[in-house]
């Protein structure tokens, strides 16, 4: 299926947003970089899609909107234990809400084994590979799930972490620092 490709502005420490859609929905977000071979191009007939995405992005980067309501596909997300515990972490984890990666393995269901067999730990950090694995970054809230004992960790290193906080503290998570630079 076809996808256009676009950047979206943020006020992120990452910079922009490059979103991927099809006709089903939201296929990729992530924090900008190209991935050869999918050029930024928008499909003619893809500009009123690419509007309302970069509306809505909008809309919850200025502290006005929880959830994006955009439909999402799902086809870039492997089909077993990593699509189990987005679609859980997408439909079950709202704006300013966190939980471990322990208790969103519980949750999912995808790692019965390991926890009837009391490897919740094991769990947990497949939780943490899934999330740094997410192609639908803020759609599917992978900055929402923290480790049991602090804020955990998150794709793109130092920058990445830097994003994390800055979406909780956005979302009330976390207290606004000195440097905050989000809405009032």
């Amino acid at each position: 299926m076809p996808v256009s490709w676009f950047h979206v502005p943020t006020p992120l420490p990452s910079g922009p947003v490059r979103v991927g859609i099809t006709a089903d929905g939201v296929v990729s977000a992530n924090f900008g970089e190209v991935v050869a071979g999918e050029p930024d191009v928008v499909r003619p007939g893809d500009e009123p899609k690419v509007a309302l995405v970069t509306q809505r992005f909008a809309e919850y980067f200025a502290g006005k909107r929880r959830d994006f309501d955009l439909p999402v596909d799902w086809r870039r997300t492997a089909p077993g234990p990593q699509r189990t515990v987005l679609w859980t972490l997408h439909r079950t984890v709202g704006y300013g809400q966190t939980l471990a990666y322990g208790e969103l393995a519980v949750r999912s269901g995808a790692f019965e084994a390991e926890i009837a067999a009391g490897q919740i730990g094991p769990a947990a950090r497949n939780v943490g590979s899934i999330m740094g694995s997410n192609p639908l970054f803020l759609l599917v809230p992978c900055h929402r799930v923290v480790a049991a004992d602090g804020i955990g960790g998150f794709g793109g290193g130092a920058v990445g972490m830097d994003v994390k906080r800055w979406l909780l503290t956005l979302e009330g998570v976390l207290p606004p620092t000195f440097d905050w630079n989000g809405p009032t």
